[in-house]
């Protein structure tokens, strides 16, 4: 340790749920990390802000959400403000060397990781350092992934070094989740999870030992995390526990034991988010945190955050706008779409084993009561659980009258928080895309020069509107006017949501066609949407296939997603969703494509 800054080791994994020995888990082998817990604080009720790796490790790298700087939707690529530097430059400039190894998955592209890190590659390692410098690195373990349960390849390699009494017994599962089918195949997924875990555990032990024969031991904070939870199905990209609630370690040495409001070995049970992530590192190694952050710091004695906030968007080739908000004990969630289904076909999970089960399932009429609430075609609009007395969030509790006061807190507070981040995620993205040049970022296109708070306030409105049933059309109307684009589309989407009742309500059809002319293409896009549901499929048709060969690359795909989620009705659009499988701009147009293609053909619709 150089002077007063301690030296900072990240060892992190991904798609891992609290699957721990120290976590009170049963089947779990994880030795060192029950080691390092013993030495250290276990954070009980720490959580990603979305349940997927890359929207949230942008909310690392930076501390703040990722909904509020254009960071959400999967694959992405932002522009960041000026001012939005990534913690680790305060670092740097505060002495420090930053290394990753090796995973940045960041979603913006300046600055770029080599301008971020002093060394961002396969070999980066602290040990690189000047003598006496402090250092702050990163070492990601990737063998977790959902490819390493998905594929028997990936996984045997990760796992080829375990011991025999570090495998399990798939039959010896006392804890599979009742949302999914208690198969051999399910069994083999939770019998791969455990042993990647084991296999990060091995490693951890290893960074650890460097630690130690370096002599940095007692000079080093040591932090475990993931990045979400495990990588199945209901998991992996949902706002549920299973998919955010992740495990969080830190011993703190004798030096910065100051910090910690616990002697070694106990638990924090103060809620914690990932975005607090980048100001605990910046507190902890003595410099200030920018007032811009909206994460805070979980160290030493702080207010506790009393919520923690989650954000589903754009996952692969589907939307879904979904937004969570979770206090110590309850999960409210608001599905700003509640018309999908839960499980969307996704190109990737659809290729693992669960969800082939989950599959199957369906095709047999196989599901239980709990499965069934998770193949349903649509959701709830809201959701509220009692992770006490529920921690698999079976049974909703939003119609309950004795909980009508925490769904009305948790409610608040969800809207407050996306009022006060400016929530971008209400934005269709090919408007996004429209914007985010003339705003010069992402972040500015809500938050640019004079007063945006009407705009953020009619577009949370809009939104919150558009599922609240056919007695907002009057308002969803008012909204089709609106002089911003983004409301206009969620005027359009919330008059299509109650395509039966709107059909017969005075000046809806007319107003939507005049829509369909509109000059933002996800209004005129959400337009034919909603004529298409009220029985104008020609008129609506036809500008969804003008929208598909459009210059906007997102408008392209949110065109074939309405293609494909019209089904039958889509079929006079077939050659021209064939015309889309060429020269797309990206592999989730082509892949949408090729899904309503093969249902509509009745051809396999598994596509690389």
């Amino acid at each position: 340790m150089a002077g007063e800054r301690p030296n900072i080791l990240w060892i992190s994994a991904e798609d891992i749920s609290p699957h721990l020995g120290c976590y009170g888990d049963p089947h779990a082998i994880t030795p060192h990390l029950d080691a390092l817990a013993a030495e250290g604080v276990r954070y009980t009720k720490a959580f990603a802000t979305a349940g997927v790796c890359a929207p949230c490790r942008s909310g690392i790298i930076t501390g703040m959400y990722q909904n509020s700087i254009g960071t959400h939707h999967m694959r992405c690529d932002a522009t960041l403000p000026d001012w939005l530097k990534p913690f680790p430059l305060y670092l740097r400039e505060a002495g420090y060397y930053c290394t990753n190894n090796a995973k940045t998955d960041y979603q913006f592209r300046e600055p770029s990781p080599r301008e971020i890190w002093d060394e961002s590659s396969p070999k980066a390692h602290w040990k690189n350092r000047a003598p006496g410098q402090p250092f702050f690195a990163v070492f990601n373990f990737t063998g977790c992934h959902e490819s390493g349960i998905a594929s028997r390849e990936k996984y045997e390699q990760v796992t080829r070094n375990l011991s025999p009494e570090q495998r399990q017994d798939p039959a010896a599962f006392a804890n599979l989740p009742p949302y999914y089918p208690d198969t051999p195949a399910v069994r083999e997924d939770w019998k791969r999870n455990y042993e990647l875990i084991t296999a990060m555990d091995v490693r951890a032990g290893e960074l650890i030992g460097e630690l130690k024969e370096a002599g940095e031991w007692e000079n080093t904070l040591v932090m475990f995390w993931s990045d979400h939870g495990i990588g199945l199905p209901r998991a992996k990209r949902w706002l549920y526990d299973s998919g955010t609630h992740i495990p969080l370690i830190v011993r703190f040495p004798e030096s910065l034991r100051s910090f910690s409001r616990h002697a070694p070995g106990e638990v924090d049970d103060r809620l914690v988010s990932t975005v607090d992530f980048a100001p605990t590192m910046l507190h902890l190694a003595g410099l200030p945190v920018p007032e811009t952050m909206q994460g805070v710091s979980f160290v030493g004695d702080p207010a506790s955050r009393p919520y923690a906030y989650g954000a589903r968007d754009r996952m692969d080739e589907r939307y879904d706008i979904i937004r969570s908000v979770r206090n110590p004990r309850y999960r409210y969630i608001r599905n700003f779409d509640p018309l999908k289904p839960y499980y969307q076909y996704m190109n990737t999970p659809e290729q693992g084993a669960t969800m082939r089960e989950i599959r199957r399932a369906e095709k047999a009429g196989a599901l239980s009561a709990t499965m069934a609430l998770f193949s349903a075609a649509r959701k709830p609009v809201e959701e509220l659980y009692d992770l006490e007395n529920d921690p698999h969030e079976i049974r909703n509790l939003a119609a309950d009258p004795a909980h009508r006061e925490t769904l009305d807190e948790l409610r608040a507070a969800l809207r407050d928080w996306q009022l006060q981040i400016a929530d971008l995620g209400l934005m269709p993205e090919s408007e996004i895309l429209r914007r985010e040049k003339a705003a010069g970022s992402a972040f500015a296109i809500l938050h640019g020069d004079g007063d945006r708070s009407d705009l953020l306030l009619s577009l949370t409105e809009a939104a919150t509107r558009a599922s609240e049933g056919p007695k907002k059309i009057p308002e969803l109307l008012e909204a089709l006017d609106h002089d911003d684009a983004a409301v206009r589309y969620w005027g359009a989407t919330g008059l299509g949501n109650f395509a039966a009742e709107g059909k017969d309500a005075g000046g809806v059809m007319a107003a939507l066609s005049d829509a369909l002319e509109d000059d933002a293409p996800a209004v005129s896009i959400a337009s034919a949407r909603a004529l298409c549901r009220m029985g104008l499929t020609a008129k609506g048709l036809a500008a969804l296939e003008e929208h598909l060969s459009g210059n906007n690359e997102w408008a392209r795909l949110e065109a074939i997603i309405v293609l494909d989620e019209l089904d039958e009705a889509a079929r006079p659009s077939l050659a021209a969703m064939k015309g889309a499988l060429r020269d797309q701009p990206n592999k989730y147009i082509v892949r949408t494509a090729n899904k309503a293609i093969n249902d509509l053909l009745g051809t396999d619709n598994r596509v690389p």
